[in-house]
């Protein structure tokens, strides 16, 4: 067995064993509390009753008529010689015992007694051993120097007791086995909804059918069931994400394999001894449409790579200028696109978050609006209150596509013939939505295309803010 792992043997029991056994130690501590309490009150009701009785009639004993002690002269109560119940003594200041019946093992009578025969206490009672039998004795004064002791059996009332407890332990044993039964029939009918949750999940698991589990009550069980359907159905939506985007990246990908295979073939004819003559200025057009075709290829799968991540965002503790992402930015779409021209204005915004995406997102903005403005156009960028928003001077986009313009491999009908894969803006508001912000496709005011992204930040950085 490892150490770092300690041996939980409740966790290999079964959940209706566990509740069986939790309700049976339950009912048996109870039981037993209950039985120890009710043991203690009656021995204590018993023994406060026979005090009581026994004061009584020591009291009424020393009023009685008497008989005349032959040895000292006194009288002793004639009726306390024949109690078959009580036995009875006199205790004398001087420590001498008289006791008008003999017994084999008569109670042990001590200092207590005497203190009352001298007068120093008014009356005692105490439980004193008498050879195998106990008695509870009582000790009240009887004249001058002298004492009356009248002590009882404690053998009856021990019966009592021992007949009490006896039943008290059957009746006990009973109530646990009772409530063992009890409990495992609770147990079985309590989590019967359990056991059906747990055939459910484990088909799902079997045949990976992503149905909804029915739902019934308003219950914990109930709500358990509504918190897996929530899950399924997240699930069954990243299931059918994933198999979209592997349809749509095989159809992607078949047109530049295909054309890229068709380029190569060509090249190889040409370079085998009995191929076609390619002058040199076709041979050098074929290499360049191969290479574009690669970088195409690099871009397409460094996008699907991108966008494959279904993991959560992970927040960098870093504060990134945007200022700074958006002049990189339009640096590198500006040798991309020479004959534009780019009126930037960014004022100061601070975000936490990764600055590598934050630059991939705008960067994909800028591309696209490169993309659509006319030779010698105008691309305006501004940055202010955390908006970011990219004009073009291009043909614009329709009403009814602007929903679809971040979808995956989404394209509209006019950008068939232009390159591209359909997933530069769907990379912009992935990056959006993992910095907590949003993105949006609107009319420009020149005409053309307006994209804006809002990211959520502080005009200056968090530690002057803290400051």
């Amino acid at each position: 067995m490892s150490v770092t792992e300690p041996s939980r043997w409740h966790y290999r029991r079964s959940l209706a064993s566990r509740v069986t056994l939790l309700t049976t130690m339950a009912v048996g501590l109870t039981v037993a509390f209950l039985a120890a309490g009710a043991y203690v009150t009656v021995r204590m009701q018993l023994q406060s009753t026979l005090d009581d009785s026994l004061y009584d009639r020591a009291y009424q004993t020393t009023e009685a008529p008497t008989i005349l002690n032959t040895r000292t002269g006194s009288e002793v109560p004639a009726w306390a010689l024949v109690a078959s119940d009580l036995r009875i003594a006199l205790v004398y200041a001087d420590g001498s015992i008289y006791r008008p019946e003999q017994l084999d093992d008569p109670p042990e009578l001590d200092e207590p007694e005497l203190e009352v025969a001298r007068g120093d206490a008014e009356s005692s009672i105490r439980t004193v051993p008498g050879g195998d039998v106990e008695y509870r004795v009582v000790t009240v004064p009887y004249g001058e120097g002298q004492a009356l002791v009248i002590a009882q059996s404690l053998e009856g009332q021990h019966r009592v007791l021992t007949k009490l407890g006896i039943v008290m332990l059957v009746f006990g044993l009973l109530g646990v086995a009772a409530a063992a039964v009890a409990g495992w029939g609770v147990a079985r009918n309590g989590l019967r909804p359990v056991r059906r949750l747990t055939r459910s999940v484990e088909h799902i698991a079997r045949t990976e059918d992503l149905t909804p589990l029915p739902v019934e009550g308003d219950d914990e069980i109930a709500r358990l069931a509504s918190a897996f359907n929530q899950m399924l159905l997240a699930l069954g939506a990243s299931r059918d994400r994933q198999r979209q985007l592997v349809a749509d990246a095989g159809h992607e990908l078949r047109t530049p394999l295909t054309s890229l295979r068709t380029n190569v073939d060509l090249l190889t004819q040409a370079s085998s001894s009995d191929g076609p003559d390619l002058p040199p200025e076709a041979r050098a057009e074929l290499l360049e449409d191969v290479r574009a075709q690669i970088e195409e290829l690099t871009t397409l799968i460094g996008d699907l790579v991108e966008l494959a991540r279904d993991e959560p965002f992970t927040p960098v503790v870093e504060p990134v200028d945007l200022t700074g992402i958006v002049d990189q930015a339009v640096s590198r779409v500006r040798l991309r696109a020479p004959s534009l021209t780019f009126d930037v204005h960014a004022e100061p915004w601070w975000v936490v978050g990764e600055a590598s995406s934050l630059e991939r997102a705008m960067t994909n903005l800028l591309d696209n609006a490169a993309k659509w403005s006319p030779p010698g156009g105008t691309v305006t960028v501004r940055l202010v209150g955390g908006a970011l928003t990219v004009d073009d001077e291009g043909p614009g986009i329709a009403e009814a596509d602007r929903p679809h313009v971040f979808d995956r491999f989404w394209r509209a009908d006019e950008s068939r013939g232009l390159p591209g894969s359909g997933l530069g803006l769907s990379i912009v508001r992935q990056v959006a939505e993992r910095h907590s912000g949003w993105v949006e496709a609107v009319s420009a005011p020149s005409g053309g295309a307006r994209l804006a992204m809002r990211l959520p930040g502080t005009p200056v950085p968090a530690e002057h803010v803290h400051a």
